[in-house]
């Protein structure tokens, strides 16, 4: 079964809500031809002007956190039915920023992803190792561990929604990218993980992303690997011409 790329910028704390509706109104003249399918990660304030600009095209849309609970006293959190209202198509839980930054865990980062199904939303779940855990030669134990606990008590279709997202934390805006290699090699072991749990059908179905410096040099080589279906891509997404060619790295 052929899995589509998807190329899926992850804007972190950048552009403004007019920046980010002008972002998506150019791009999606630029990629409407594309092969992959094109996701675009932006702040809370720039959902609604990104859905609007996206409107008739290609360019889904992509909140970068969420809680899990529908509603409560959680200031300055948002939920799935926010975003589901809004017309969130996907959203990205378990980034390594939120871990590292905002106390994000394991556990919380299931309850998230059972709450973006309940609420129509397509998780992008996000797994990587430090620097001191690849060097210690715990990366693959260490991702196994993050993907089954992310993925505890889906059932398969939703699995197969489901989008990982492996980050090695040392490639993230170092400018260091992991070797086609190195990339390939931690897909596959989350490949061969999420088989080992729910079966050689998810395992075929799902698709896992590579994130960490990917750009419009490397992004064509890193996506021709076997378990590699994409990239979440930092820096390289805020430039129309470098997101554009990573978008259309087939091209």
């Amino acid at each position: 079964m052929g899995r589509k790329i998807i190329a899926a910028g992850n804007w972190k704390m950048n552009k403004t809500a007019g920046e980010a509706a002008e972002f998506v109104e150019a791009l999606k003249a630029r990629v409407s031809d594309a092969n992959s399918e094109v996701v675009v990660g932006v702040p809370f304030v720039c959902l609604p002007g990104a859905i609007e600009a996206s409107k008739g095209s290609n360019v889904k849309v992509a909140a970068q956190n969420m809680h899990w609970e529908e509603k409560g006293a959680f200031t300055g959190e948002i939920s799935g039915a926010m975003l589901s209202e809004l017309g969130v198509d996907y959203v990205i839980i378990g980034h390594s920023e939120r871990r590292q930054y905002f106390g994000e865990t394991d556990q919380t980062v299931n309850k998230k992803v059972h709450a973006a199904f309940k609420y129509g939303l397509k998780p992008i779940v996000c797994v990587g190792e430090s620097l001191t855990q690849r060097e210690q030669g715990v990366t693959a134990e260490h991702v196994r561990y993050q993907v089954k606990i992310a993925l505890l008590g889906l059932s398969l279709e939703q699995i197969k929604d489901t989008v990982i997202a492996y980050e090695p934390i040392w490639a993230i805006g170092t400018g260091k990218t992991a070797t086609n290699e190195q990339a390939e090699e931690v897909c596959a072991i989350i490949r061969n993980c999420v088989g080992e749990v729910y079966g050689s059908e998810a395992a075929e179905a799902v698709r896992i992303q590579y994130g960490g410096s990917v750009n419009s040099s490397n992004a064509s080589e890193l996506f021709a690997m076997p378990n590699i279906d994409g990239g979440l891509v930092g820096g390289a997404s805020l430039k129309l011409d470098d997101f554009e060619k990573i978008v259309k790295h087939d091209k």
